[in-house]
């Protein structure tokens, strides 16, 4: 048995340094920045910090500045600087004046297509129902979250939403929109005016003037907004200025915040402005970012941001979006199928132009309508405004890696919630007829055939164990029963399985067989090579052998895993870095029968010491 365990750690030294070079350039991407950021506390004499600010100036040729003019009282400047200067002034004698030192990293615009409609359309007429937009009966998106059914009970009236972006210019279709005053905080200056097009397109979505006979609509539309411009004419901003934004909005009576933009990095300086806004009652609303990556960007991933994916007009998970980490609710973005329709500017002629776009961009001012009109009914507390709107959602029922969070964003009902402060039977029954529990081809059509892999891994581990027992013979138990079963399949009934207003992820774990731990934590389809390997039957039979009452799990985990691995190996042979081909097969199938030979010995060794 020794010579075995050897082979194993042998085995997977090997399978570890081959995957860590296959990944090497898979690594999570660090932010990028041009600038460091030196937040000098605030309980220290401006002498001393302007002593401090000259002394750096000379030690690194730099000029520090202020960001903006609101940086002062903060104490935040900014100095030119790559990370060897910024691993140099954090170990510097003046790291012990300052809060933190920095990268002032560099946000951007969440990459998106770009399709205007034809010149020759006119963007007068008359629509046949709901709002006389004329283009009103293209926004799938506003159909789709059951848009008119909110407008019943109200349209933002009184509430101010911030739109944190590239400014906002006032075209025909937001000239009778609502706005309480914004700042530039690119140019240092007030008028907010978009240069690039995005922000003017976000602030549509949230507030596009509606029923004027022109255009499109708007969610919230009877809401103010108050224009933030962060990002430069390329899309690209600072944290420095995305967090001094989100203050100024707190400071200046917003209501909810939405910031379509995101990238690489934690910052310090943003977590405290965002912690700031919050504790001020505001409900703060992130894109979630559009690299198809398992985890939200930044700043959708920090506590207290609502980060939101997308979805296309098929209902189906938007190739683009970023899901898992971060996520915590869905709404429309757009994809091939159909864009999201907003009155912009032409960034090359500063022309107004009704624009196509896809992105998380485009999801994240739906949910941020949405929070307006959720506020304008009542609930103020950001957290209460979440729960809402989580609690209202479309949930999706068989969504292990989170592309959706909470579910798909139902205006309507969010709005009845907030209004009634419950969901009544008939929306339950509503939910449960719209997600397709009611229909039984859901449950044989796909349900059933997705199960028979399972059935076969735990049929077949405990065939596996009565094979053994055969020829070494050992006691069956309660701990051998269940080592089969978590072994080789999990749960696998609870995986899907959602109790309405309760989190789903603990039936995700119960539901899934050790190998597919490693998914989850992972965020893939495909298996992490780590969990789907004999290192965690190898460790538990180390720990457990000798343990009468648990020894049992440990064989059974074993010989359920040789299982699982053998049968997934060629139903669907996907291990990360592996790809989904030959070479994940022969992983899968060496685990395999290192996991089956790891239990035979196991058996053997209790056999022999019986």
């Amino acid at each position: 048995m020794r010579k075995l365990i050897l082979f194993c750690l042998f085995f997977i030294g090997l399978s570890a340094a081959i995957f860590g070079f296959l990944n090497f350039q898979g690594l999570a991407a660090q932010g990028k920045f041009e600038t460091i950021l030196l937040d000098f506390r605030e309980d220290i004499p401006q002498e001393l910090v302007q002593q401090d600010l000259q002394a750096i100036a000379k030690q690194y040729d730099v000029t520090p500045r202020l960001d903006n003019q609101f940086s002062a009282k903060d104490n935040v400047y900014i100095i030119r600087g790559d990370r060897q200067r910024l691993k140099a002034l954090r170990k510097s004698q003046f790291a012990k004046n300052t809060e933190f030192i920095e990268p002032n990293y560099i946000y951007k615009i969440p990459q998106q297509e770009n399709v205007p409609l034809s010149s020759g359309i006119s963007l007068f007429g008359d629509h046949a129902s709901g709002p006389n937009d004329p283009y009103y009966s293209q926004q799938w998106n506003l159909h789709n979250i059951g848009i008119e059914g909110a407008w019943s009970q109200n349209k933002g009236n009184g509430v101010t939403v911030a739109v944190i972006d590239t400014g906002v210019t006032q075209v025909r279709d937001l000239a009778e929109t609502k706005f309480v005053k914004g700042y530039d905080f690119v140019n240092d200056k007030e008028a907010a005016d978009d240069d690039n097009g995005h922000g003017t397109h976000v602030a549509g979505t949230v507030a596009q003037a509606t029923n004027n006979n022109y255009g499109v609509a708007g969610v919230a539309y009877e809401a103010n907004l108050m224009p933030l411009k962060v990002l430069s004419d390329y899309g690209g901003g600072t944290v420095a200025d995305i967090a001094e934004a989100i203050k100024f909005a707190a400071d200046n009576g917003a209501d909810v915040i939405n910031m379509s933009l995101g990238g690489g990095g934690e910052s310090k300086l943003m977590k405290e402005a965002v912690e700031y806004a919050y504790k001020k009652g505001v409900v703060i609303i992130a894109a979630a970012g559009n690299e198809n990556e398992n985890s939200a960007a930044y700043p959708a991933r920090y506590t207290h941001v609502i980060g939101v994916s997308s979805f296309g007009a098929d209902g189906e998970k938007a190739p683009y979006s970023n899901y898992g980490a971060g996520v915590d609710i869905s709404a429309p973005g757009g994809s091939e199928a159909g864009k999201i329709l907003q009155e912009t500017i032409d960034p090359e002629t500063g022309k107004s132009v009704l624009v196509g776009l896809q992105g998380t961009s485009m999801a994240s001012p739906h949910v941020a309508g949405v929070a307006a009109l959720v506020k304008a009914s009542g609930i103020q507390e950001p957290d209460a405004v979440l729960q809402v709107l989580e609690k209202s959602a479309r949930v999706v029922a068989d969504d292990g890696l989170n592309y959706y969070g909470a579910g798909k964003i139902n205006a309507e009902e969010a709005v009845k919630l907030a209004s009634q402060g419950q969901i009544s039977f008939q929306d339950f029954f509503r939910w449960l007829r719209e997600n397709g529990y009611l229909n039984p081809r859901f449950w044989f059509d796909g349900g059933a055939y997705a199960l028979l892999p399972k059935v076969l891994m735990v049929v077949g581990s405990y065939l596996l164990a009565w094979f053994l027992r055969v020829y070494f013979p050992f006691a069956w138990s309660w701990s051998l029963s269940s080592g089969l079963i978590f072994g080789s399949s999990g749960l696998f009934f609870l995986k899907g399985f959602y109790i309405f207003d309760l989190p789903q992820w603990p039936f995700r774990v119960l539901g899934s067989s050790i190998p597919e731990l490693g998914n989850a934590i992972q965020g893939t389809d495909a298996f992490n090579p780590v969990f789907a390997s004999v290192l965690i039957p190898l460790a538990l039979v180390a720990l457990l052998l000798g343990n009468q009452q648990w020894k049992g799990f440990a064989i059974g985990i074993s010989l359920g895993m040789a299982v699982c691995l053998a049968v997934s190996a060629f139903v669907d042979p996907a291990v990360w870095g592996l790809g989904n081909g030959i070479w994940a097969q022969m992983f899968l199938i060496t685990n395999a029968i290192l996991c089956l030979g790891l239990a035979r010995l196991a058996v053997k060794d209790e056999a022999q010491t019986a």
